[in-house]
């Protein structure tokens, strides 16, 4: 007898646990003050309301706990019966007060329970600064959460379900019913501008892009110049070490062909495309030796006299003509 009575004390105090446990589990999820233009329960009507969210992956119900706005409850002189004067009880019989692991519920507040189960006659409206809801013992808080002034159609919701951070959502952000998020629609631009308003990072950024671009570039020139340099005696070594002169042919002449580029580059950035990379001092160059072979008479040398040689037809041979005499003329 005396062992029954253990094990069934360890049964109540196991399920007692796991219950409490359970209840722990529950959370205020987002609560709405002012409800103008929000959800409507069934009759029509734009109540206040407190969404609960179960946050584990079992199954508990929240009939039987009570729900506050009136802070005098947190009087620690308070008894439990005296407690419960100031608050609101949530029904049995009401199958939607059995969530599941995640599942939410909506209770709409300073109602009438004459309308329903999920109707409340919690106080509630604008000036409403905290809400609470009890175990079933009316002794033990489950949750609690002070609402800042809200503006109408404004909810006072966790970032995420069961989260501890908080924030004020507009009335086209507000969730009843389903998980809390929020859904990011900024550009680039706006993010940029938000999280760097002065512009100092992006500046930072550019110039650090912009000087490790010329550090790169100087060294490769450098090592460029360093190969046009010593090409005589890069040669040098490469042709008394035979292994080495496959490797260093192709190295020379691919840093000389990166300097015509690059000098063709220089030109076209300078003159245009016009000048297709070719510098005006190559110009000048042509025409002067133009000039000098000008200058020099060196050039096709005529004699200055036109000669006109006669042809004789047959027609001028049979038929009694005369030929035609040579003509000369001189300028």
């Amino acid at each position: 007898m005396k062992r029954n009575i253990f094990l069934l004390g360890v049964l109540l105090c196991c399920s007692a646990s796991v219950m409490g446990q359970g209840a722990k589990n529950i959370k205020i999820n987002e609560v709405v003050t002012s409800n103008t233009s929000s959800i409507q329960d069934e009759f029509g009507n734009h109540n206040p309301w407190v969404e609960l969210v179960n946050t584990a992956y079992s199954s508990y119900n929240v009939r039987g706990m009570y729900i506050t706005t009136d802070k005098s409850v947190l009087d620690p002189n308070m008894t439990a019966p005296e407690r419960m004067k100031h608050m609101t009880i949530i029904p049995n019989g009401e199958p939607r007060t059995a969530l599941s692991a995640r599942q939410h519920v909506i209770f709409y507040l300073n109602s009438n329970p004459a309308k329903g189960s999920m109707h409340l006659d919690v106080k509630a409206d604008s000036t409403t600064q905290w809400i609470a809801i009890y175990d079933g013992n009316a002794v033990d808080i489950i949750d609690s959460v002070s609402i800042p002034v809200l503006k109408a159609d404004c909810s006072y919701a966790r970032v995420s379900d069961g989260a501890s951070e908080w924030m004020v959502k507009t009335s086209d952000t507000v969730t009843p019913g389903i998980e809390n998020y929020t859904t990011v629609t900024e550009t680039n631009v706006e993010m940029l501008k938000r999280d760097d308003p002065h512009g100092f990072g992006i500046t930072v950024l550019s110039m650090g892009i912009v000087f490790s671009c010329l550090a790169l570039l100087y060294i490769f020139f450098s090592i460029l110049g360093w190969l046009l340099r010593d090409k005589k005696n890069i040669t040098k070594v490469a042709n008394a070490v035979p292994p080495l002169k496959p490797v260093v042919k192709p190295v020379v002449k691919t840093g000389e062909k990166l300097a015509e580029v690059s000098h063709k580059t220089n030109v076209i950035l300078q003159d245009g495309l016009k000048s297709k990379g070719i510098d005006k001092e190559t110009y000048i160059a042509v025409i002067a030796m133009a000039l000098k072979q000008y200058a020099d008479d060196i050039h096709d040398v005529e004699s200055g006299i036109i000669t006109i040689r006669p042809h004789d037809t047959f027609w001028a041979v049979h038929n009694g003509g005369t030929p035609m005499p040579e003509i000369h003329h001189q300028n």
